[in-house]
């Protein structure tokens, strides 16, 4: 079997390390995002607002640091806003949490508006307009939806007719187009809210588990899966109506095999990896 090497891409620098990795991304500039706390969050209770730091690292190797105050999310979600602010999310909420799941920050650090999501977020990117996608687990039935950075929501997959959506399992989102391969029946989806008379387009696709889809014209890869196929890499080409898969391999760290949980973020043809202690951000592009 195959095995395609993660190339590295961007390192929390050590200054950094001292503090815990809350949770980290790559915007849909490429930037890579860290937020980070003084300690891990612990389980139960109530959520006491707390400051944290986020490091955004570029692609060309600056680093920036942005302070934010009163963050009160204890499983948080981070992506970038193209003017400068940041989105924070609690991944689970409780009815008395509901009003205040996403924070909006400016460039500053200081939240400007709060609004709810709903329950069960799976994955959470901004496009390149500022709207902000929304993908959820199996406890939540809303599916995919896009909101705008004030809370209002623009667009749900309700009617979108996308075949055994029970599950976001993956999501990419690049420009202002999101893809998707959802539970239970993983077909290939993209989805462009904005073109008139089909929003949506739906392959069937035989891999089964994928947690991150990249896509170049008519290619289209996916990465992880369940059990022992966690790393598999699964290459395909689009068909008018299915994926015609090409080719199975391993898409590994770049210095080798890694134990422990990983965190991906789909962008266009790029698949961003982190694996613990989520410090570091290799990734796999397709169009290269």
């Amino acid at each position: 079997m195959q095995k395609t090497a993660l190339i590295p891409y961007a390192d929390l620098p050590r200054a950094h390390h001292e503090r815990y990795v809350l949770t980290s991304t790559v915007d849909v500039f490429g930037v890579a995002h860290w937020l980070l706390g003084e300690r891990a969050p612990q389980p139960g209770g109530d959520v006491r607002p707390f400051d944290a730091l986020v490091v955004s690292v570029h692609p060309g190797g600056g680093v920036e640091l942005t302070e934010l105050s009163a963050v009160r999310a204890r499983w948080p979600y981070l992506d970038r806003l193209p003017d400068g602010g940041f989105v924070v999310a609690a991944s689970r909420t409780r009815r008395d949490e509901d009003s205040d799941q996403v924070q909006v920050f400016d460039a500053l650090g200081r939240e400007t508006s709060n609004f709810s999501v709903g329950d069960a977020i799976e994955h959470l990117l901004v496009d390149e307009a500022g709207h902000i996608w929304v993908g959820h687990f199996d406890e939540n039935p809303a599916g995919i939806r896009r909101w705008s950075a004030t809370g209002r929501l623009a667009w749900t997959s309700d009617n979108a007719r996308i075949p055994g959506l029970f599950d976001c399992y993956a999501l990419n989102v690049s420009g202002t187009v999101a893809w998707s391969c959802p539970y239970t029946d993983f077909p290939l989806v993209e989805i462009r809210p904005d073109r008139p008379g089909r929003p949506v387009r739906v392959w069937t696709n035989r891999v089964r588990g994928a947690r991150a889809v990249a896509v170049h014209g008519d290619r289209v890869a996916f990465y992880g899966g369940y059990g022992e196929e966690r790393d598999r890499l699964a290459h395909g080409e689009l068909t008018e109506t299915s994926v015609e898969s090409t080719d199975v391999g391993l898409l590994t760290p770049a210095d080798g095999p890694a134990s422990g949980r990983r965190r991906v973020v789909g962008r266009g043809s790029r698949i961003y990896v982190q694996t613990e202690p989520f410090t570091a951000w290799g990734v796999f592009d397709l169009s290269s």
